[in-house]
């Protein structure tokens, strides 16, 4: 059969599927050609296939999972987003489940039942081998979002007093090892890791070399316990390519290895930026319009009562508007300049808050730092509006009131985008999660106050 390939358009991302081969693949489900999905399917990775099932509408991926479920393997299924991999499982069939789910490691299948609940869970489980059912179970019992459950159990592990020949003859002996691995952990009679040694210096050592002489410095243990978020921080900070994990009595139990740690770096800063934007972090694009609406209506009903306060103090100054009907006009500048500056500061907040960049330390320094890029912004902003108050409106004295609003509400974006995530942190919360709404309120509020107060003072 002849292989269909389209060539990349222009414009279109080297490492996404491109239009043509989405409209290509979208036509031949339409018309239930099989032949030439496959055709159109089988030269691509199965990230990009995971791809272009969340593109397509739920029905084209309803037939596409029946046209093309033979060839679903386990890359597919761990690579298809959360959103949708449930739908998705749903429709194959049992004995192309079962075969995707026993190529997997033990971590990948974790992270697909965890969530699970009821039958689906153990269509799952019940394809397993006994032994890896074991460690899956194993690995659930763990709190939710710990080490324990991000570890795969399959753990190259060898006696501390090996030597180099010992340990390369049974890496070539054994059939179960996984198919990437980056060290060979060693371990104490009682199983406690106490080293790990590189498959590099492994290969490049003479055989009689004792294991525990070639051992790396980053070596360190996980605990079973921790949370993943402080687990994927630890390789981060560390360059760390995997680490054991081990239970409360410090006995190895599974490692982590690097593509999962950095997984769950890439999970928080999505959850991080849906969370300053107000959004659901179980968003997604395929999502319905229906599902879309309901998940963000909460924090725009939240917004509305927020935003009820800056009327509130607008309706404190209705005489003063009367008077100047220029001043609603104006109002709204230094309210929505303050609004950005706030929201500019709270997104380095938050970010150095997970990068632990900021922390009770460092908190005085940073808070320094931006009262001080407060004032200049705002003595910057103030100079522009100052003669724009009198270039235009011909008014000096508005001129000024617009400058000193600006200043005053630069400075308060500035120290509220820290003080708000600093704040929420202290009592236990997640910063992102209402930093946004805290802080553009914040300046909403303050931006009319000073800008209508000052104009009562000097202009009325």
């Amino acid at each position: 059969m002849t292989e269909i390939r389209p060539e990349p358009e222009a414009g279109d991302d080297d490492f996404v599927p491109s239009r043509t081969l989405v409209a290509e693949i979208a036509e031949a489900i339409d018309e239930d050609d099989g032949a030439r999905l496959h055709a159109l399917l089988d030269p691509l990775h199965g990230a990009d296939i995971a791809d272009l099932i969340e593109q397509l509408t739920p029905q084209r991926r309803q037939r596409l999972v029946r046209l093309y479920s033979g060839e679903f393997d386990a890359e597919i299924i761990s690579e298809i987003d959360e959103s949708i991999r449930e739908e998705v499982i749903e429709q194959l069939p049992a004995e192309v489940l079962a075969d995707a789910v026993r190529e997997m490691d033990s971590d990948d299948v974790v992270d697909l039942v965890e969530d699970m609940e009821g039958p689906g869970r153990e269509t799952i489980l019940s394809a397993l081998d006994q032994s890896d059912r074991a460690a899956v179970e194993q690995s659930l019992n763990w709190p939710e979002h710990s080490a324990g459950r991000l570890m795969q159990s399959e753990v190259v592990a060898a006696p501390e007093h090996w030597t180099v020949g010992e340990a390369i003859d049974y890496l070539r002996s054994e059939d179960w090892l996984p198919d990437q691995f980056y060290h060979m952990i060693l371990v104490d009679p009682r199983r406690h890791p106490v080293g790990y040694v590189t498959l590099g210096r492994l290969l490049s050592s003479q055989r009689g070399t004792r294991l525990r002489d070639i051992t790396e410095d980053s070596f360190r243990t996980i605990s079973a316990r921790q949370d993943e978020g402080d687990v994927a921080y630890a390789f981060n900070k560390y360059h760390i390519i995997s680490a054991p994990v081990v239970d409360d009595h410090d006995r190895l139990v599974g490692v982590i290895t690097i593509d999962d740690a950095m997984t769950v770096l890439d999970e928080e800063h999505e959850e991080d930026m849906l969370r300053l934007s107000g959004v659901n972090t179980d968003s997604h694009v395929s999502d319905s319009a229906l599902a879309t609406a309901r998940q963000r209506l909460p924090w725009l009903v939240t917004n509305l009562f927020t935003a009820s306060l800056s009327a509130l103090v607008i309706a404190q100054f209705e005489d003063t508007i009367a008077t100047l009907v220029v001043l609603a006009a104006l109002m709204p500048i230094v309210a929505s300049t303050g609004g950005i500056a706030g929201t500019q500061s709270l997104a380095v907040a938050v970010r150095a808050l997970a990068t632990r960049d900021l922390n009770r330390s460092t908190a005085p320094r940073v808070i320094r730092r931006e009262l001080v890029a407060g004032v200049l912004n705002g003595l910057g902003l103030a100079l522009i509006l100052g003669l724009v108050g009198m270039l235009v409106f011909g008014d000096a004295r508005l001129g000024a009131v617009l400058a000193m609003a600006m200043i005053v509400n630069q400075i308060v974006a500035a120290l509220g985008g820290v003080l708000v995530p600093l704040t929420l942190e202290r009592f236990g919360l997640d910063p992102a999660l209402a930093s946004g709404t805290f802080v553009t309120t914040l300046t909403d509020v303050m931006g009319f106050l000073a800008f209508l107060g000052l104009a009562t003072w000097l202009l009325i």
